[in-house]
């Protein structure tokens, strides 16, 4: 039953109800001619009454709630359908035999996807703080334009599969992939401390943020999406054996380069060919 007609059912209900109200108030007042052992009656009459609008203003109330409800529903419905389509997408390079860990992937790109939110509400900040600040107009490099999201080149079973034994180890293509999501969420925190205004900083951030500048400065990596060697904190990604072996696999498949600049070994995402 749709919101609207539900109302006016209830209503229809209510009327009834004030009816029986009325007709009970004429018998009130019809008895109220008999002697007084009839006041117990009344009463009795009255409380009933008195339930009995609680009980239809509940149902009101309830159905009224009800009824607001279904928009949000429906956006939560909605957000749910684009989380499985990404799940689906993210299925083709998994094996069948391994969907329970899909999970851990899968909220990986959402928080990928915050990340890159808070990032494009920091550059709208910094846009309006470089016209206050000359000196943060200094500071700030102009090649953020057109860095775009870090790309997600996922590994297949086929490719996995194609590594020398050696090579390969015990990596399995969910520790793999979800290493490359971490990778993606390094990539675009340094965006975010390269683009930011000094303000909008911790203040142990900053001295990062500066290295990081430098090193695109210096290092030739305009409008390329990398980390340093020292950002890899997991969750799948850490710097261990582990992650040593995932980088020079990745490395032999063309989804990473690595370059020096000064004391830091920089890892550089590839874009798809």
């Amino acid at each position: 039953m749709e919101g609207n007609q539900a109302g006016s059912s209830l209503d229809l209900l209510i009327t009834s109800f004030n009816k029986r109200v009325s007709e009970l108030q004429e018998l009130v007042i019809a008895r109220n001619m008999y002697p007084a052992s009839t006041i117990p009656d009344l009463t009795a009459i009255d409380t009933a009454l008195s339930s009995m609008e609680l009980q239809v203003q509940s149902i009101k109330d309830r159905l009224r709630e009800e009824t607001e409800a279904i928009p949000k529903a429906k956006k939560l419905i909605e957000a749910s359908l684009k989380q499985q389509g990404k799940l689906q997408k993210m299925s083709v390079y998994t094996p069948s035999s391994h969907f329970s860990d899909k999970a851990t992937m899968l909220n990986s790109d959402i928080n990928r996807c915050l990340l890159q939110e808070n990032v494009r509400l920091h550059e709208q900040n910094s846009a309006l703080s470089s016209l206050k600040s000359d000196e943060e107009v200094a500071v700030l490099p102009k090649e953020k334009k057109g860095r775009g999201s870090p790309p997600l080149w996922y590994i297949t079973v086929e490719e996995l599969n194609s590594l020398s034994s050696y090579m390969r180890g015990r990596l399995t293509l969910e520790k793999v992939n979800g290493a490359i999501n971490d990778m993606a969420s390094y990539a675009e925190a340094n965006v975010h401390l390269i683009s930011a205004p000094k303000q909008k900083l911790a203040e142990h951030l900053w001295e990062k943020a500066l290295k990081l500048r430098d090193i695109v400065t210096t290092g030739g990596l305009k409008g390329k999406h990398f980390f340093l060697e020292t950002d890899m904190k997991g969750p799948m990604l850490k710097l261990d054996n582990t992650g040593k072996a995932i980088l020079t696999v990745l490395r032999h498949l063309g989804r990473i380069s690595e370059t020096r600049i000064g004391q830091n070994r920089v890892i550089i995402l590839m874009k798809p060919h």
